[in-house]
């Protein structure tokens, strides 16, 4: 009987461990799709605005060599010829229970760091996210990597307002000349179960993301048979299009690991709470089992006296 009641209580104890992992994945379910709904919104607009921030910088270059002068770029295109300082963001979840999603991220920006350190370049990791940061931290301990954790609360302030905290942080490392070039690890999501783990680069801004040609670029200022005009200047124009695209790619980035991290908790969550209702069935089966041999037992002891007397 000792056997039943120890049965008894383990299956109680992963019913309350079921009804907890079943209402997180409700709870991820529900900002899951609350995030993904900022992710579908935001990608046409941040396309847009990169393809027209690409369009004006195409027509600038065509006119330096037409007029064989040289503008002056603003800031944020401004990259160096042989930068030596990098600045890695990483973006995980201060929180667990969310499979392998944390240590994914961690693992991307290790290679990334290896990399740049077998480059020679001097590195500086700033985690947005306990999880990645203790990873990193105990990963890279021996090492001259400088690690530290930015803690920005987003769950108490809306996605854009973190966003602008960070885009501004980082905007002024790169007016004060803290590093040569940004770059941020983090998911980019996919789907609620599929998640891309890369390093983008964000400072200075990389417009040309597609890798398209000169033949493509030479047309990008057209539609169909009809050209772009401008008003004010190009220039003007590049300059005032551009901290508004790289606050948007910061929300951007910043939005994906956050519908990935609901993603990875969800499906995770389900996964648990699926463990859990198959090890409920076997452990069931097997107390009935064990209970219907003890009453066997009790009655062939009952039907054992009963003739002996």
């Amino acid at each position: 009987m000792a056997g039943l009641k120890e049965l008894r209580t383990r299956i109680e104890a992963i019913k309350s461990t079921q009804k907890i992992t079943s209402a997180m994945k409700m709870v991820a379910a529900s900002r899951l799709r609350r995030v993904q709904i900022l992710v579908d919104k935001n990608q046409g607009y941040s396309e847009n605005l990169r393809r027209s921030a690409l369009r004006v910088k195409t027509e600038i270059e065509a006119e330096e060599k037409v007029k064989n002068v040289r503008f002056i770029r603003p800031l944020l295109l401004q990259e160096k010829k042989n930068p030596q300082k990098y600045t890695l963001c990483v973006l995980s979840s201060d929180r667990g229970l969310c499979g392998a999603y944390n240590s994914n991220v961690a693992k991307c920006a290790s290679q990334r760091i290896k990399e740049l350190q077998k480059a020679g370049k001097t590195i500086k990791v700033v985690c947005l996210g306990k999880k990645a940061y203790d990873i990193l931290r105990r990963t890279f301990r021996n090492t001259d990597v400088e690690i530290e954790r930015l803690v920005i609360d987003s769950h108490n302030v809306s996605y854009p307002k973190a966003a602008a905290k960070l885009a501004d942080k980082i905007l002024n490392g790169f007016k004060n000349g803290s590093f040569d070039v940004c770059e941020v690890v983090y998911a980019r999501f996919v789907s609620a179960i599929s998640r891309n783990f890369v390093c983008e680069q964000v400072c200075p801004l990389d417009l040309n993301v597609e890798k398209l040609s000169d033949d493509k670029l030479s047309v990008i200022n057209r539609a169909g048979d009809a050209f772009y005009e401008y008003l004010p200047d190009k220039l003007t124009l590049l300059t005032n299009i551009l901290p508004i695209l790289f606050n948007d790619n910061v929300f951007k980035i910043m939005v994906n690991a956050a519908a990935s991290e609901h993603g990875a908790r969800m499906s995770s969550m389900d996964s648990a709470t699926r463990n859990a209702k198959k090890m409920i069935s076997e452990l069931t089966l097997k107390y009935n089992s064990l209970r219907q041999s003890a009453i066997t037992t009790e009655l062939i002891e009952i039907i054992a006296g009963a003739e002996a007397i």
